[in-house]
Protein backbone atom coordinates (compact mmCIF):
# COMPACT_ATOMS: atom_id res chain seq x y z
CA UNK A 1 0.00 0.00 0.00
CA UNK A 2 1.71 3.21 -1.16
CA UNK A 3 1.21 6.34 0.86
CA UNK A 4 2.70 9.71 0.12
CA UNK A 5 2.68 10.26 3.85
CA UNK A 6 5.55 10.58 6.24
CA UNK A 7 4.47 11.00 9.85
CA UNK A 8 5.77 12.81 12.89
CA UNK A 9 6.56 10.30 15.61
CA UNK A 10 6.42 11.08 19.32
CA UNK A 11 8.69 8.82 21.37
CA UNK A 12 8.76 8.07 25.10
CA UNK A 13 11.37 9.43 27.51
CA UNK A 14 12.47 6.87 30.12
CA UNK A 15 13.51 8.34 33.47
CA UNK A 16 16.00 5.69 34.66
CA UNK A 17 18.18 6.80 37.58
CA UNK A 18 21.46 6.52 35.63
CA UNK A 19 20.45 9.13 33.05
CA UNK A 20 21.59 12.71 32.64
CA UNK A 21 19.21 15.62 33.05
CA UNK A 22 19.68 17.99 30.13
CA UNK A 23 20.85 16.24 26.93
CA UNK A 24 17.58 14.57 25.86
CA UNK A 25 15.23 17.43 26.89
CA UNK A 26 17.46 19.93 25.06
CA UNK A 27 17.56 17.72 21.95
CA UNK A 28 13.75 17.45 22.01
CA UNK A 29 13.21 21.12 22.86
CA UNK A 30 11.62 20.26 26.21
CA UNK A 31 12.23 21.88 29.61
CA UNK A 32 14.94 20.36 31.82
CA UNK A 33 13.41 19.04 35.07
CA UNK A 34 14.68 17.39 38.24
CA UNK A 35 13.92 13.95 36.72
CA UNK A 36 16.75 12.19 34.89
CA UNK A 37 16.08 11.64 31.18
CA UNK A 38 18.03 8.47 30.39
CA UNK A 39 16.55 7.12 27.15
CA UNK A 40 14.28 8.33 24.37
CA UNK A 41 12.46 5.35 22.79
CA UNK A 42 11.28 5.49 19.19
CA UNK A 43 9.55 2.23 18.40
CA UNK A 44 6.65 -0.16 18.82
CA UNK A 45 7.78 -2.17 21.90
CA UNK A 46 4.62 -2.97 23.85
CA UNK A 47 6.00 -1.50 27.08
CA UNK A 48 6.48 2.02 25.61
CA UNK A 49 5.12 2.39 22.06
CA UNK A 50 5.62 5.68 20.21
CA UNK A 51 2.71 7.73 18.88
CA UNK A 52 2.19 8.63 15.22
CA UNK A 53 0.63 11.91 14.22
CA UNK A 54 -1.72 10.82 11.39
CA UNK A 55 -4.42 12.85 9.57
CA UNK A 56 -6.98 10.74 11.49
CA UNK A 57 -5.41 11.78 14.79
CA UNK A 58 -2.75 10.26 17.07
CA UNK A 59 -2.30 6.47 16.89
CA UNK A 60 0.14 4.15 18.72
CA UNK A 61 2.82 2.82 16.38
CA UNK A 62 2.30 -0.84 17.42
CA UNK A 63 -1.45 -0.54 16.68
CA UNK A 64 -0.82 1.27 13.39
CA UNK A 65 1.49 -1.57 12.26
CA UNK A 66 -0.87 -4.30 13.53
CA UNK A 67 -3.71 -2.81 11.46
CA UNK A 68 -1.79 -3.40 8.17
CA UNK A 69 1.50 -5.23 8.76
CA UNK A 70 2.34 -5.93 5.11
CA UNK A 71 1.49 -2.37 4.10
CA UNK A 72 3.58 -0.69 6.77
CA UNK A 73 6.48 -3.18 7.06
CA UNK A 74 6.51 -4.59 3.53
CA UNK A 75 5.42 -8.18 2.81
CA UNK A 76 8.85 -9.76 3.44
CA UNK A 77 9.42 -8.05 6.82
CA UNK A 78 5.81 -8.69 7.87
CA UNK A 79 6.24 -12.38 7.17
CA UNK A 80 9.68 -12.64 8.76
CA UNK A 81 9.15 -10.51 11.89
CA UNK A 82 5.40 -9.86 12.20
CA UNK A 83 6.15 -6.54 13.94
CA UNK A 84 8.60 -3.65 13.76
CA UNK A 85 11.79 -5.67 14.36
CA UNK A 86 13.86 -2.85 15.85
CA UNK A 87 13.78 -0.38 18.74
CA UNK A 88 15.59 2.93 18.24
CA UNK A 89 16.84 5.01 21.18
CA UNK A 90 18.87 8.03 22.17
CA UNK A 91 20.78 7.44 25.45
CA UNK A 92 22.33 9.89 27.89
CA UNK A 93 24.55 7.89 30.24
CA UNK A 94 25.56 9.91 33.32
CA UNK A 95 26.17 6.98 35.69
CA UNK A 96 27.37 3.53 34.69
CA UNK A 97 24.75 1.01 33.60
CA UNK A 98 24.62 -2.53 34.94
CA UNK A 99 26.79 -5.15 33.26
CA UNK A 100 24.53 -6.97 30.81
CA UNK A 101 24.34 -10.00 28.57
CA UNK A 102 21.54 -10.51 26.03
CA UNK A 103 20.28 -14.00 25.08
CA UNK A 104 20.10 -15.52 21.60
CA UNK A 105 16.70 -15.75 19.88
CA UNK A 106 16.31 -19.50 20.61
CA UNK A 107 17.23 -19.05 24.29
CA UNK A 108 14.94 -16.02 24.67
CA UNK A 109 11.99 -18.03 23.32
CA UNK A 110 12.70 -20.87 25.78
CA UNK A 111 13.27 -18.53 28.75
CA UNK A 112 10.16 -16.44 28.06
CA UNK A 113 8.00 -19.58 27.80
CA UNK A 114 9.53 -21.08 30.96
CA UNK A 115 8.89 -17.94 33.05
CA UNK A 116 5.34 -17.61 31.69
CA UNK A 117 4.60 -21.22 32.60
CA UNK A 118 6.02 -20.62 36.09
CA UNK A 119 3.53 -17.76 36.46
CA UNK A 120 6.19 -15.05 37.10
CA UNK A 121 4.54 -11.65 36.43
CA UNK A 122 6.14 -9.63 33.61
CA UNK A 123 6.85 -6.79 36.04
CA UNK A 124 8.39 -9.02 38.76
CA UNK A 125 11.91 -7.93 39.79
CA UNK A 126 13.17 -11.53 39.41
CA UNK A 127 11.86 -11.81 35.84
CA UNK A 128 14.69 -12.39 33.30
CA UNK A 129 12.72 -12.55 30.03
CA UNK A 130 10.33 -9.72 29.11
CA UNK A 131 9.69 -11.08 25.60
CA UNK A 132 10.68 -13.91 23.25
CA UNK A 133 13.25 -11.97 21.22
CA UNK A 134 17.02 -11.69 21.06
CA UNK A 135 18.62 -8.27 21.56
CA UNK A 136 21.70 -7.64 19.45
CA UNK A 137 22.40 -3.90 19.45
CA UNK A 138 24.58 -1.24 17.88
CA UNK A 139 25.47 2.14 19.34
CA UNK A 140 26.81 5.17 17.48
CA UNK A 141 28.59 7.66 19.74
CA UNK A 142 27.13 11.19 19.80
CA UNK A 143 29.81 12.39 22.24
CA UNK A 144 32.99 10.88 23.62
CA UNK A 145 31.68 7.49 24.78
CA UNK A 146 33.10 4.87 27.17
CA UNK A 147 31.91 1.29 27.59
CA UNK A 148 32.92 -2.16 28.81
CA UNK A 149 32.77 -4.70 25.96
CA UNK A 150 33.64 -8.40 26.18
CA UNK A 151 36.48 -10.22 27.94
CA UNK A 152 40.05 -8.96 27.50
CA UNK A 153 42.28 -11.05 25.24
CA UNK A 154 44.13 -13.71 27.26
CA UNK A 155 47.55 -12.01 27.43
CA UNK A 156 46.00 -8.72 28.60
CA UNK A 157 43.85 -10.40 31.24
CA UNK A 158 46.86 -12.39 32.56
CA UNK A 159 48.77 -9.12 32.84
CA UNK A 160 45.93 -7.47 34.81
CA UNK A 161 45.74 -10.45 37.21
CA UNK A 162 49.49 -10.15 37.82
CA UNK A 163 49.73 -6.35 38.04
CA UNK A 164 46.72 -5.59 40.26
CA UNK A 165 47.90 -6.93 43.65
CA UNK A 166 44.36 -7.49 45.00
CA UNK A 167 43.47 -9.72 42.02
CA UNK A 168 46.59 -11.92 42.05
CA UNK A 169 44.83 -14.65 43.99
CA UNK A 170 42.60 -15.17 40.91
CA UNK A 171 45.47 -15.72 38.44
CA UNK A 172 45.63 -19.47 39.16
CA UNK A 173 41.89 -19.87 38.53
CA UNK A 174 42.22 -18.22 35.10
CA UNK A 175 45.32 -20.31 34.32
CA UNK A 176 43.46 -23.52 35.17
CA UNK A 177 39.80 -22.90 34.29
CA UNK A 178 39.91 -20.08 31.73
CA UNK A 179 37.33 -17.32 31.29
CA UNK A 180 34.39 -19.43 32.44
CA UNK A 181 36.08 -20.60 35.65
CA UNK A 182 37.31 -17.11 36.53
CA UNK A 183 33.93 -15.43 35.97
CA UNK A 184 31.98 -18.21 37.70
CA UNK A 185 34.25 -17.90 40.74
CA UNK A 186 33.70 -14.16 41.26
CA UNK A 187 29.98 -14.29 40.40
CA UNK A 188 29.32 -17.13 42.88
CA UNK A 189 31.67 -15.81 45.58
CA UNK A 190 29.91 -15.12 48.92
CA UNK A 191 29.50 -11.39 49.56
CA UNK A 192 31.80 -11.40 52.62
CA UNK A 193 34.62 -12.79 50.43
CA UNK A 194 33.91 -10.20 47.73
CA UNK A 195 34.25 -7.51 50.41
CA UNK A 196 37.46 -9.00 51.80
CA UNK A 197 39.06 -9.24 48.35
CA UNK A 198 37.95 -5.86 46.99
CA UNK A 199 38.20 -3.74 50.16
CA UNK A 200 41.98 -3.07 49.85
CA UNK A 201 41.53 -2.28 46.13
CA UNK A 202 38.66 0.10 46.94
CA UNK A 203 40.67 1.87 49.65
CA UNK A 204 43.55 2.27 47.23
CA UNK A 205 41.65 3.62 44.19
CA UNK A 206 38.95 5.73 45.85
CA UNK A 207 41.24 8.57 47.05
CA UNK A 208 42.96 8.69 43.63
CA UNK A 209 39.55 8.80 41.89
CA UNK A 210 38.28 11.58 44.16
CA UNK A 211 41.49 13.55 43.64
CA UNK A 212 41.02 13.34 39.85
CA UNK A 213 44.32 11.48 39.34
CA UNK A 214 43.00 8.61 37.18
CA UNK A 215 42.50 8.30 33.42
CA UNK A 216 39.22 6.93 32.01
CA UNK A 217 41.20 4.23 30.18
CA UNK A 218 42.21 2.85 33.61
CA UNK A 219 39.83 0.36 35.28
CA UNK A 220 40.66 2.04 38.61
CA UNK A 221 38.79 5.17 37.41
CA UNK A 222 35.51 3.28 36.86
CA UNK A 223 36.02 1.25 40.04
CA UNK A 224 36.39 4.50 41.97
CA UNK A 225 33.24 5.90 40.37
CA UNK A 226 31.26 2.70 41.02
CA UNK A 227 32.14 2.80 44.72
CA UNK A 228 31.67 6.56 45.01
CA UNK A 229 28.18 6.32 43.44
CA UNK A 230 27.07 3.29 45.48
CA UNK A 231 24.99 4.12 48.58
CA UNK A 232 26.50 0.99 50.22
CA UNK A 233 29.97 2.48 49.65
CA UNK A 234 32.72 0.27 51.07
CA UNK A 235 30.32 -1.80 53.19
CA UNK A 236 28.99 -4.03 50.41
CA UNK A 237 31.28 -3.92 47.40
CA UNK A 238 29.67 -4.72 44.05
CA UNK A 239 31.04 -7.86 42.36
CA UNK A 240 30.66 -6.04 39.05
CA UNK A 241 33.99 -4.37 39.94
CA UNK A 242 35.78 -7.59 38.93
CA UNK A 243 34.33 -7.22 35.43
CA UNK A 244 35.71 -3.68 35.10
CA UNK A 245 39.15 -5.35 35.30
CA UNK A 246 38.24 -8.44 33.23
CA UNK A 247 36.58 -6.64 30.27
CA UNK A 248 37.84 -4.34 27.51
CA UNK A 249 37.41 -0.65 28.31
CA UNK A 250 36.47 0.85 24.94
CA UNK A 251 36.48 4.47 23.82
CA UNK A 252 34.34 5.55 20.85
CA UNK A 253 34.69 9.03 19.35
CA UNK A 254 31.58 10.80 17.97
CA UNK A 255 30.44 8.98 14.81
CA UNK A 256 32.17 5.71 15.76
CA UNK A 257 30.03 2.64 16.47
CA UNK A 258 30.21 -0.61 18.47
CA UNK A 259 28.06 -3.69 17.84
CA UNK A 260 27.17 -6.04 20.71
CA UNK A 261 25.94 -9.48 19.72
CA UNK A 262 24.12 -12.02 21.91
CA UNK A 263 26.30 -13.30 24.74
CA UNK A 264 28.88 -10.47 24.75
CA UNK A 265 28.98 -8.98 28.26
CA UNK A 266 29.00 -5.18 28.20
CA UNK A 267 28.15 -2.03 30.13
CA UNK A 268 27.80 1.58 29.05
CA UNK A 269 29.94 3.80 31.26
CA UNK A 270 29.53 7.40 30.11
CA UNK A 271 28.39 9.58 27.22
CA UNK A 272 25.56 9.97 24.73
CA UNK A 273 24.72 7.60 21.89
CA UNK A 274 22.14 6.62 19.32
CA UNK A 275 21.32 2.97 19.93
CA UNK A 276 19.49 0.56 17.67
CA UNK A 277 18.55 -2.94 18.77
CA UNK A 278 16.22 -5.81 18.09
CA UNK A 279 12.75 -5.08 19.52
CA UNK A 280 13.41 -6.60 22.94
CA UNK A 281 13.92 -5.71 26.58
CA UNK A 282 15.69 -8.95 27.61
CA UNK A 283 18.61 -8.31 29.95
CA UNK A 284 20.63 -10.71 32.12
CA UNK A 285 22.60 -8.64 34.63
CA UNK A 286 26.11 -9.21 35.94
CA UNK A 287 26.75 -6.47 38.48
CA UNK A 288 27.08 -2.70 39.01
CA UNK A 289 23.40 -2.79 39.90
CA UNK A 290 21.04 -3.15 42.86
CA UNK A 291 18.75 -5.17 40.53
CA UNK A 292 18.20 -8.94 40.37
CA UNK A 293 21.21 -11.01 39.23
CA UNK A 294 20.43 -14.59 38.19
CA UNK A 295 23.96 -16.04 38.19
CA UNK A 296 23.19 -19.51 36.71
CA UNK A 297 21.19 -17.89 33.88
CA UNK A 298 23.95 -15.34 33.28
CA UNK A 299 26.65 -18.05 33.10
CA UNK A 300 24.51 -20.02 30.65
CA UNK A 301 24.32 -17.15 28.15
CA UNK A 302 27.69 -15.39 28.42
CA UNK A 303 30.26 -15.97 25.68
CA UNK A 304 33.47 -16.91 27.50
CA UNK A 305 35.97 -15.89 24.87
CA UNK A 306 38.50 -13.15 24.11
CA UNK A 307 36.99 -10.12 22.41
CA UNK A 308 39.05 -7.76 20.25
CA UNK A 309 36.85 -4.65 20.10
CA UNK A 310 35.84 -3.67 16.58
CA UNK A 311 35.22 0.08 16.27
CA UNK A 312 33.01 0.66 13.21
CA UNK A 313 33.62 3.89 11.28
CA UNK A 314 30.68 3.45 8.89
CA UNK A 315 30.70 3.13 5.09
CA UNK A 316 29.69 5.96 2.75
CA UNK A 317 26.72 5.27 0.41
CA UNK A 318 24.29 7.42 -1.63
CA UNK A 319 27.09 9.59 -3.12
CA UNK A 320 28.59 10.05 0.31
CA UNK A 321 25.43 11.71 1.68
CA UNK A 322 24.76 8.71 3.93
CA UNK A 323 27.02 6.64 6.20
CA UNK A 324 25.83 3.14 7.00
CA UNK A 325 27.02 0.87 9.84
CA UNK A 326 26.50 -2.74 8.68
CA UNK A 327 26.21 -5.54 11.30
CA UNK A 328 25.30 -9.25 11.11
CA UNK A 329 21.87 -8.53 12.68
CA UNK A 330 18.94 -9.20 10.30
CA UNK A 331 16.60 -6.97 12.36
CA UNK A 332 18.05 -3.50 11.88
CA UNK A 333 20.52 -1.17 10.22
CA UNK A 334 21.51 2.33 11.36
CA UNK A 335 22.84 5.11 9.16
CA UNK A 336 23.41 8.86 9.26
CA UNK A 337 22.38 11.28 6.51
CA UNK A 338 24.45 14.49 6.45
CA UNK A 339 23.42 17.30 4.07
CA UNK A 340 24.67 20.83 3.50
CA UNK A 341 22.18 23.71 3.20
CA UNK A 342 20.12 23.31 0.00
CA UNK A 343 21.18 19.68 -0.64
CA UNK A 344 18.49 17.06 -1.36
CA UNK A 345 18.44 13.34 -0.68
CA UNK A 346 15.92 11.12 -2.49
CA UNK A 347 14.91 7.58 -1.67
CA UNK A 348 11.97 5.17 -1.59
CA UNK A 349 11.68 3.37 1.76
CA UNK A 350 12.57 -0.31 1.17
CA UNK A 351 11.63 -0.92 4.83
CA UNK A 352 9.88 1.10 7.53
CA UNK A 353 12.25 3.93 8.51
CA UNK A 354 12.45 5.80 11.80
CA UNK A 355 14.43 9.04 11.93
CA UNK A 356 15.59 11.53 14.49
CA UNK A 357 17.07 14.88 13.48
CA UNK A 358 20.31 15.32 15.39
CA UNK A 359 21.12 18.76 14.08
CA UNK A 360 19.85 21.46 11.72
CA UNK A 361 16.51 21.75 9.93
CA UNK A 362 14.85 21.06 6.61
CA UNK A 363 11.87 19.17 5.27
CA UNK A 364 10.95 15.67 4.14
CA UNK A 365 8.26 15.78 1.43
CA UNK A 366 5.99 18.52 2.83
CA UNK A 367 6.83 17.87 6.51
CA UNK A 368 9.08 20.50 8.17
CA UNK A 369 11.70 18.93 10.48
CA UNK A 370 14.28 20.37 12.86
CA UNK A 371 16.61 19.22 15.64
CA UNK A 372 14.75 16.69 17.83
CA UNK A 373 12.04 15.89 15.24
CA UNK A 374 11.28 12.18 14.88
CA UNK A 375 9.68 10.83 11.74
CA UNK A 376 8.23 7.45 10.68
CA UNK A 377 8.15 6.48 7.00
CA UNK A 378 6.23 3.30 6.06
CA UNK A 379 7.48 0.78 3.49
CA UNK A 380 7.26 1.83 -0.15
CA UNK A 381 6.95 5.58 0.45
CA UNK A 382 9.06 7.73 -1.92
CA UNK A 383 10.48 10.81 -0.26
CA UNK A 384 12.72 13.82 -0.82
CA UNK A 385 14.69 15.27 2.07
CA UNK A 386 15.81 18.88 1.64
CA UNK A 387 18.23 20.61 4.02
CA UNK A 388 17.37 24.14 5.08
CA UNK A 389 20.57 24.51 7.09
CA UNK A 390 23.23 21.82 7.55
CA UNK A 391 21.24 18.71 8.48
CA UNK A 392 22.20 15.52 10.33
CA UNK A 393 19.61 12.72 10.50
CA UNK A 394 19.97 9.33 12.22
CA UNK A 395 17.96 6.69 10.38
CA UNK A 396 16.86 3.23 11.54
CA UNK A 397 15.70 0.68 8.97
CA UNK A 398 15.86 -3.05 8.11
CA UNK A 399 18.79 -4.29 5.99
Amino acid sequence: MHRSNVYYLKGKVQHYAWGGYSYIPQLLGQPVTDKPAAEYWMGAHQSAPSELDTPQGPVLLNEYIASAPAGVLGAAAAEKFGELPYLFKILDVKDMLSIQVHPTKAEAEKGFRRENEAGIPLSAPNRNYKDANHKPEIMVALSEFWLLHGFLPEDKLKKVLQEVPELRSLAGTFEQDGYFGLYKKVMEMPQNEVNALLRPLAERVLPAYKAGQLQKSDPAFWTGRAIDNDPAGLERLDRGIFSIYFFNIVYAAPGEAVFQDAGIPHAYLEGQNAELMANSDNVLRGGLTPKHIDVPELLKHTRFEAVHPNILKGEPVHNGQERIYPTPAPDFVISTITLKAGDTYQHTATAPETWIVQDGEGQVNELPIRQGSSVFIPFGVPYTLTAGSGLVVFKAAIP
